[in-house]
């Protein structure tokens, strides 16, 4: 039975590959987004060529009632931890008051007698805090420590208070780092292109240390979709790609595949790119998930890291719009 979904944020990164990944299963998607400066209006032509697309520019603060559907997927959000750090009320304003909005629109919906919609909702593993050995659990404590993981660990917070007091069916989703071909230039990987296209030092926190669990989008979209397919309810689901490695081995990686054939033998030739003279204030350490519980489910991480990187980097070199 084909289902009919609201993806909200989906123009931005990870909500635009669920975009089309719901659409190639035939699934009718109602596409939100308020269109902030991360957004891809370019996307926009590929949805229209599906006939079960349609689009609707808007804050989902300014939703004012729902059309029926099965499934609200909720990617719209503000995600640059530094940018919260310098201004934190866009984040309490999408992550924290978006996320309640969308609760209260749904309660009032299901309480017309509808048993629709389920609230599908995409959290971080920052969540957390960081983690120096093993991994997270989806039962662990959230300890965010910078501003943009507290708003997202309120918006869960919410979440399961709004499922005990009003009976609201939910899915809360926490992946790790995604990447990919289209993610906006602030985050590591392309805004590393963007500084070696332009001439420019890159800059990397704590001397690039932090450690990352990389998982491509196209895995988070294909987990939202088993998700989906199992009618699950009420759980929540951490996804990994079981692939880390710290920031500043990330960036040596990019920074050889861009340059090719003009990189020297030299091994360390790379670091002359780089500025490691910042730090952040809340710095994690290290995010590890355990997403054993997904894989139950029959979902695994199919993409490898450092094959997905030439692919990224190339498209970045042919495709400067910044």
């Amino acid at each position: 039975m084909k289902k009919t979904v609201y993806v909200t944020g989906c123009l931005g990164f990870i909500g635009s590959y669920i975009t089309f990944q719901c659409l190639e299963k035939g699934w009718y998607v109602k596409g939100i987004d308020k269109i902030t400066y991360a957004s891809n209006t370019g996307l926009l032509e590929g949805f229209k060529q599906f006939k079960n697309f349609s689009f609707l520019e808007k804050d989902i603060n300014d939703l004012k009632f729902l059309y029926e559907c099965d499934y609200i997927i909720n990617t719209a959000a503000e995600t640059h931890v530094g940018n919260s750090i310098v201004k934190s009320d866009d984040f309490v304003h999408s992550n924290i008051n978006g996320v309640h909005h969308l609760l209260e629109l749904i309660r009032n919906y299901r309480g017309e007698g509808k048993d629709k919609p389920i609230l599908l909702h995409f959290s971080t593993d920052e969540v957390y805090g960081d983690v120096t050995e093993g991994e997270h659990l989806e039962t662990d404590i959230l300890k965010p420590s910078n501003p943009y993981s507290a708003t997202k660990a309120a918006a869960d917070q919410l979440i399961l208070a709004w499922a005990r007091t009003y009976n609201l069916p939910y899915i809360i989703v926490r992946p790790t780092n995604n990447y990919g071909i289209g993610q906006y230039v602030e985050k590591l990987i392309p805004k590393t292109c963007k500084c070696l296209k332009l001439g420019k030092k890159i800059p990397l926190h704590n001397d690039g240390t932090p450690i990352r669990n990389w998982l491509h989008a196209q895995d988070t979209a294909d987990a939202i979709i088993t998700i989906i397919e199992a009618k699950i309810e009420n759980e929540i689901y951490n996804i990994a790609g079981g692939f880390e490695q710290a920031n500043v081995d990330t960036v040596r990686k990019v920074v050889r595949e861009y340059m090719g054939k003009k990189a020297p033998n030299n091994g360390e030739f790379w670091m002359k790119y780089i500025d490691t003279d910042f730090s952040r204030v809340g710095q994690d350490v290290r995010y590890a998930l355990n997403d054993n519980k997904l894989r139950n489910l029959g979902w695994k991480s199919k993409r490898l890291f450092d094959y997905e990187i030439p692919k990224i980097v190339k498209h970045y070199k042919e495709n400067f719009i910044w």
